[in-house]
């Protein structure tokens, strides 16, 4: 089927383009999260799968979710995650030996604990059919939700978060003098 048949179709080309590129870029860094050997950047290649959930959300026209997994994951779990590393003095570079002695095990774990939620999902999916909500209930539903939630609390939230990495940094230069 051509591009153009598709497109007649209801397929969205550039959504489903745009979608794979960002899933690629997630499970890149969810490979560099569990490879990498300097807990920092584990910790940024984490930021990258997180923000790629954001815009995979954004993709699903949930803008709400989308900015409430910036807020609350990438930024104050992210945070706690840095302030949490700076604080055990942990290596800044690499290190090595790092390693349980038996993580050969967790791989045919992983591959099991995969097939059992590829085939749950498939199972539990098989006859489900979605319907195709309206453009003006999609927009209200996220604009009540995100006017009710963010609405009266946003400009308190960027200041308690702007007080929170302060007091982050503070105890970060306290517990890294010598």
């Amino acid at each position: 089927m051509s591009l153009l048949a598709q497109a007649n179709d209801g397929v969205n080309v550039a959504q489903n383009v745009g979608f794979w590129i960002i899933a690629a870029l997630m499970l890149w860094g969810a490979f560099r999260v569990v490879t990498t050997r300097n807990v920092v950047h584990a910790a940024l290649w984490l930021v990258v799968v997180l923000g790629g959930i954001a815009a995979q959300y954004i993709l699903a026209a949930a803008e709400f979710v989308a900015i409430s997994q910036v807020l609350v994951y990438i930024g104050a779990v992210m945070v706690l995650f840095l302030f949490g590393i700076m604080l055990t003095r942990a290596t800044i570079g690499e290190e090595t030996d790092v390693n349980n002695k038996n993580w050969a095990v967790g791989i045919p774990v992983a591959l099991l604990m995969f097939g059992v939620l590829t085939y749950v999902t498939l199972d539990f999916t098989e006859d489900a059919t979605l319907t195709d909500p309206s453009e003006e209930q999609i927009a209200s539903a996220t604009t009540a939700i995100s006017d009710a939630y963010l609405g009266a609390y946003l400009v308190p939230l960027i200041a308690v978060s702007f007080v929170l990495l302060a007091a982050a940094i503070g105890a970060i230069v306290l517990a890294r003098k010598d």
